[in-house]
C-alpha cells in the first residue's frame, strides 16, 4: 500500500501537503498545544512525590540474638542503643545552649495577651534570666547540686521554662507540681522530695501552700517565689509561719547582683523527678536523668532525620501540661534546634485563636483532642449530601496517603480541607500524639484532612516519654510503631490472661538509656517496675505485628473477673465504645459477683442533639440525657461497635446510665493526664451502678 493511501485512510494530509497543513493551523491552536505541553511539563516536574521511608516498612524492627525475643529498631545503623544525637547536647543544659548558639539569639519563648500578637523572649534573654534566677536561689540558701529539689507549681508559660533552666544551670533538680494533683498529693510530694523552695505562678497557689505550712504538714517549705504580683498581706501571712515570699523579679535582681558561675550537670545526674498521679495511692516520683531525656528525644530525631527533621524556623504551640514528660521531650527537640515555643493563653477554649495567631509548625496533642476535632468536623456536615461529599474527599486524599503522599495543596484541600487547616494556623507540618490510644478512624481521616505528617508514639513517664514511634512513611493505623533506637522492647508471658510471648503477645517491657532510675524513696514500687536485668515492666499488653510494629491490645492492671470466671479489661472496651458518635466519655464497670457489665455514658453536647434528631428524638441536651428512647439508641450503637470490634458477649455492657456532666480533673474523676480514676468513678456512681444491676437482672 502506498504512503498516500495510508495517509488517506488515517485522514492525515499527504507528505507533500504537510507544510500546507501546519501553515493552516491557527495561531490559537498552536498556543493551546504549547500551553498543554507546558502544563504537562509542569505537572511532571511538580507532581506530588511519595515520602521515602527510612527502612523497609514490611520489617521495621528485628529480633536480637539474645534468645529472649527482644526487638530493636532497624533504623539505627549501630547495634548499640542510642544515648545522644549531638556530642554537644548530652544534658538539658547543653541542649538549650546549643539552641542559643545556632539560633543566632533568635526568638525563643512566646506569649500573648487576649486579641494581641505574640511577644517573644530571645534565647539570650532566657539564658540570662535563668542564670539570674538560679544565682538568686543560691543566695536564698539553695545549693548547686543534684540533692537540691526545686518545686515548680505553675501553668505553661515562659517563666516555667526559665525556672527549669535555672535549675539545670546549677545542677538542681526540677519537681513539677500539677495544678490539679490535689492538696493531699502536693503535701506528699513536698515532704517526700524534701522541697524547701517552690516557684509558683499565682498568689492563690502560694496561699494553698501556706495552708499546709500553717497546719504544720510541710515544715520543710521555707521559700515561695511568685511569678505574678501579690499583696503584702500574703507576704505577712508567710512571714508569720516562717515562709519567705519573694517575687520572681526580686530573686532575679538579687541573682544579677550576685551572679554565680554556672555549675552544669553531667548526663548521669538527675534532671527531674516527675510524680505520676496514678489512679490509687500516693503519687510515684519517677527519677529521670539528663541522659534519660536526651536519649529519648535523640531516638525521635534518629527516626525522623531523613524525612521531617526539626528546623530553626519551627514553632511549637505549648498547651499540654509541662508537668508531663510528653510535652517536655517535644519542647526539648525544638530548643535543641533553635526553634520557638509559643504558649497558649491558659484557656483551652481559646486554643484555636492562639494557633491562628502563632501559626505553629509542630502540634503535640492527645487523642482526646483529635477525637473532638474529628467529631466537630463531621457534626458540621449536617446533611446527607455534605457528609457524602466530605467522606468522598477524605477517601480521595486517604488514597494518596496510602501511597505515601502527604500534602495540603490538592484540589480536595482547596474545596474542603483548607478551612480545617487554617483553624490550626495553616502551617502545621507535624502532629505528634500519645498518652492514650488513638482511634485508627480518626488518625486516618486527620492525616488526609490536615495534610501533614501525623505520628503516634507509645510510652510512659518511666521510659521518659516514648519507647515506640511511627516510622515515617507508614501511615497505617492500629499500632504504635516500632521501637525507638534508644531502647529494646520484649514481651513477657501473662499467664493469668493467657498471653504468651511465644505467640508474639505479652506484657511490654522496655530497656535502654531512656528508662528511669527508679521511684524516689520507694524501693518496693521500684522493684515492681524494674527487674534485676533493668527491664521496665509497663503493665500494658502488646502484640508484635508482621511488620515489626507493636499493637497495644490490653492492660494488665484494671482487669477484673466476672462471676462466671471470665476476665474483662474495661479500658479496651471503653476505647471501642468511645467511637460511638454521640458518646463523649464512658466508664465500664464490672463486679466479680455479677455476670455482666454496666456503663456510665456522658454524651457529647455538640454532637448528641443532631444525632438524636436523626433518630426522631427532639429536646434540649438536658432533656435528651433523661430520654429513655435515646438511652436505648445509644446502647444499641455501642453494642453494634462492640460486635464489629470482636467483643465477646460477656464484654458488652447490658445497661447504661446517661450522665450529663463531663468527667474532669476538677471534679476528681480524671487524673491530670486525663485517665479515668476508676476507684473514684466507682464510688461517685455507686448508686447508679446499683440501680443498673437491680433493674437489669
Amino acid at each position: 500500500m502506498q504512503t498516500q493511501e495510508i495517509l488517506r485512510i488515517l485522514r492525515l494530509p499527504e507528505l507533500g501537503d504537510l507544510g500546507q497543513f501546519f501553515r493552516s493551523l491557527s495561531a490559537t491552536t498552536l498556543v493551546s498545544v504549547g500551553a498543554l505541553a507546558a502544563l504537562l511539563a509542569y505537572w511532571f516536574t511538580h507532581r506530588p512525590k511519595a515520602l521515602q521511608p527510612p527502612c523497609d516498612l514490611l520489617m521495621q524492627s528485628e529480633e536480637l540474638e539474645d534468645g529472649h525475643g527482644a526487638r530493636r529498631s532497624v533504623i539505627a545503623s549501630s547495634p548499640q542503643l542510642l544515648t545522644h544525637y549531638y556530642d554537644d547536647a548530652r544534658t538539658m543544659y547543653q541542649v538549650f545552649r546549643r539552641g542559643l548558639s545556632i539560633s543566632g539569639n533568635g526568638p525563643c519563648l512566646g506569649f500573648r495577651k487576649p486579641k494581641q500578637p505574640y511577644q517573644w523572649l530571645s534565647y539570650q534573654e532566657v539564658a540570662d534570666r535563668a542564670e539570674f534566677l538560679g544565682s538568686g536561689l543560691l543566695q536564698h540558701n539553695c545549693r548547686a547540686c543534684t540533692d537540691q529539689f526545686i518545686g515548680v507549681f505553675a501553668q505553661n508559660r515562659p517563666e516555667w521554662i526559665i525556672a527549669e533552666l535555672a535549675c539545670y544551670t546549677y545542677s538542681m533538680v526540677v519537681v513539677p507540681l500539677y495544678d490539679t494533683l490535689g492538696p493531699g498529693a502536693i503535701r506528699y510530694i513536698i515532704n517526700t522530695a524534701d522541697i524547701s523552695t517552690v516557684v509558683v505562678d499565682r498568689p492563690q497557689k502560694a496561699a494553698l501552700l501556706l495552708e499546709h505550712v500553717e497546719r504544720k504538714e510541710t515544715p520543710g517549705l521555707k521559700l515561695i517565689v511568685l511569678m505574678e504580683p501579690f499583696e503584702e498581706a500574703l507576704r505577712e501571712r508567710g512571714r508569720q509561719c516562717g515562709v519567705a515570699l519573694k517575687s520572681m523579679q526580686a530573686v532575679e535582681d538579687c541573682g544579677q547582683e550576685h551572679r554565680r558561675v554556672p555549675v552544669p550537670p553531667q548526663p548521669e545526674d538527675l534532671s527531674i523527678v516527675c510524680f505520676t498521679s496514678g489512679t490509687t495511692g500516693n503519687p510515684k516520683g519517677a527519677m529521670l536523668t539528663h541522659g534519660n531525656v536526651v536519649a529519648d528525644f535523640s531516638g525521635f530525631l534518629k527516626v525522623t532525620e531523613k524525612v521531617i527533621f526539626p528546623r530553626q524556623d519551627d514553632v511549637l504551640i505549648s498547651f499540654l501540661p509541662l508537668a508531663h514528660m510528653f510535652e517536655r521531650v517535644i519542647q526539648s527537640v525544638v530548643y535543641c534546634h533553635g526553634g520557638r515555643v509559643g504558649f497558649f493563653q491558659g484557656d483551652i477554649r481559646l486554643l484555636s485563636e492562639d494557633m491562628q495567631a502563632l501559626c505553629p509548625t509542630i502540634f503535640p496533642v492527645v487523642p482526646r483532642l483529635l477525637n473532638r476535632m474529628y467529631d466537630k468536623i463531621f457534626s458540621q456536615a449536617n446533611t446527607p449530601v455534605k457528609r457524602w461529599l466530605l467522606e468522598f474527599a477524605a477517601k480521595r486524599k486517604q488514597a494518596e496517603v496510602r501511597s505515601g503522599i502527604i500534602r495540603n495543596d490538592s484540589i480536595w484541600d482547596e474545596l474542603f480541607f483548607n478551612k480545617i487547616q487554617a483553624s490550626l494556623g495553616g502551617c502545621v507540618r507535624m502532629i505528634v500524639t500519645g498518652a492514650a490510644p488513638a482511634s485508627p478512624t480518626v488518625l486516618g481521616f486527620l492525616r488526609a484532612a490536615l495534610g501533614c505528617q501525623v505520628y503516634e508514639g507509645y510510652g510512659q513517664t518511666e521510659c521518659t516519654a516514648g519507647c515506640t514511634f511511627t516510622t515515617p512513611g507508614d501511615w497505617t493505623s492500629g499500632h504504635v510503631g516500632a521501637p525507638l533506637p534508644c531502647n529494646h522492647i520484649k514481651l513477657v508471658d501473662v499467664e493469668e490472661l493467657n498471653y504468651w510471648a511465644s505467640e508474639g503477645e505479652g506484657e511490654i517491657c522496655v530497656r535502654g538509656p531512656n528508662v528511669f532510675k527508679g521511684y524516689l524513696k520507694d524501693e518496693d514500687r521500684t522493684k515492681e517496675a524494674l527487674d534485676s536485668d533493668g527491664w521496665l515492666h509497663t503493665g500494658d499488653i502488646g502484640k508484635w505485628l508482621p511488620t515489626g510494629t507493636l499493637k497495644i491490645i490490653d492492660r494488665k492492671k484494671h482487669i477484673f473477673k466476672l462471676a462466671q470466671g471470665e476476665y474483662v479489661a474495661p479500658e479496651k472496651i471503653e476505647n471501642i465504645y468511645i467511637r460511638s458518635q454521640p458518646v463523649a466519655q464512658v466508664y465500664v464497670h464490672g463486679d466479680s459477683l455479677k455476670a455482666f457489665l454496666v456503663g456510665i455514658v456522658v454524651p457529647d453536647p455538640e454532637v448528641m442533639p443532631s444525632w438524636a434528631q436523626k433518630k426522631g428524638i427532639e429536646g434540649t441536651y438536658g432533656e435528651l440525657c433523661t430520654n429513655q428512647d435515646l438511652k436505648k439508641a445509644i446502647l444499641e450503637d455501642m453494642v453494634r461497635l462492640g460486635k464489629e470490634s470482636g467483643l465477646h458477649s460477656f464484654e458488652q455492657v447490658k445497661a447504661i446510665h446517661i450522665h450529663s456532666d463531663m468527667f474532669s480533673v476538677q471534679n476528681g474523676l480524671l487524673t491530670p493526664t486525663l485517665k479515668a480514676k476508676r476507684p473514684e468513678l466507682r464510688q461517685y456512681f455507686k448508686k447508679q451502678i446499683e440501680e443498673l444491676y437491680s433493674t437489669s437482672m
